[in-house]
């Protein structure tokens, strides 16, 4: 993950502290959790994403979640803000998760998000009582799909679910397509549609529900994009002319991927079923 800043969006996080100032904000004064919420979600649709999460997975007090790819916190934050859960934030980059942690203190919410630095690959097996894994575009990242999905498998209590946000492929890209997926996306591979399924299944989950989100990614990213132009002047003002022309970049590019039609978006529910009654080891 050592080159993931190549990866525009995430290179400078520190501008959600200039977002703050100009609704009033001083540095280091406390923070309502809802009054940050428009600024610190990375994924698609924002809060509304996390909602039907809450909502499909019925997460409430008594769940354990944990957020792989957690970014500066937002989501995590906000599940435990609405539903008193208990999230574990788990984030590679070491910058998104001080930003992070330090704006999850200022919410008073540090009792509830534990922030941890790290590779979820590494994450430690000890820890097997999760009743919930979500995470919001950061699969992406991952090209070992079934080391992936086999640790999430692990860390699950036995009926344990993932909410997953993520791209798929559904057609070849071409060598440009590549290129950019590869050095301005971070994603260095992608499965089809039904080689994810198998993924799944072979990763001893059960009962998964894949719903095809490219239309309305699609539509989002081009409004995105075109709301971001419009809004060019102050945001130079606000961030300043490196992130403005950074932030461009990269939603110009993935406005122009999904206009492919080669990039397809995916939510996928699972429950992680018992590998000795499906016939696994």
């Amino acid at each position: 993950m050592k080159n993931i800043k190549k990866m525009k969006l995430y290179r400078h996080p520190e501008r959600i502290y200039n977002e703050l100032n100009a609704i009033g904000y001083k540095d280091g004064a406390p923070l309502k959790a809802a009054d940050i919420s428009p600024f610190d979600q990375y994924h698609y649709f924002g809060t509304d994403a996390i909602d039907d999460a809450i909502s499909s997975l019925s997460i409430d007090s008594k769940k354990k979640i944990m957020d792989i790819g957690s970014g500066i916190g937002g989501p995590a934050r906000y599940m435990a803000g609405k539903t008193g859960c208990h999230v574990t934030a788990l984030e590679i980059q070491p910058d998104l998760h001080d930003i992070g942690s330090s704006l999850t203190e200022r919410c008073g919410l540090s009792g509830s998000v534990r922030h941890l630095c790290g590779d979820i690959l590494d994450f430690s097996e000890k820890e097997r009582d999760f009743d919930i894994i979500v995470s919001w575009l950061s699969f992406l990242h991952i090209p070992d799909r079934c080391a992936l999905l086999k640790k999430c498998y692990t860390i699950l209590k036995l009926g344990g679910k993932i909410f997953i946000e993520d791209f798929y492929k559904r057609g070849e890209f071409d060598k440009k397509e590549t290129k950019i997926l590869s050095e301005d996306i971070y994603c260095a591979y992608l499965p089809t549609l039904s080689e994810y399924k198998k993924q799944l299944a072979d990763g001893g989950f059960v009962n998964f529900k894949l719903t095809d989100k490219t239309d309305r990614w699609k539509d989002f990213v081009k409004e995105r994009l075109e709301k971001f132009i419009k809004s060019r002047g102050r945001y130079i003002k606000l961030y300043g002319i490196d992130t403005v022309k950074d932030l461009e970049d990269f939603y110009e590019k993935m406005s122009w991927l999904f206009a492919g039609n080669k990039l397809g978006g995916l939510r996928i529910m699972a429950e992680k079923g018992d590998l000795s009654r499906i016939g696994g080891n």
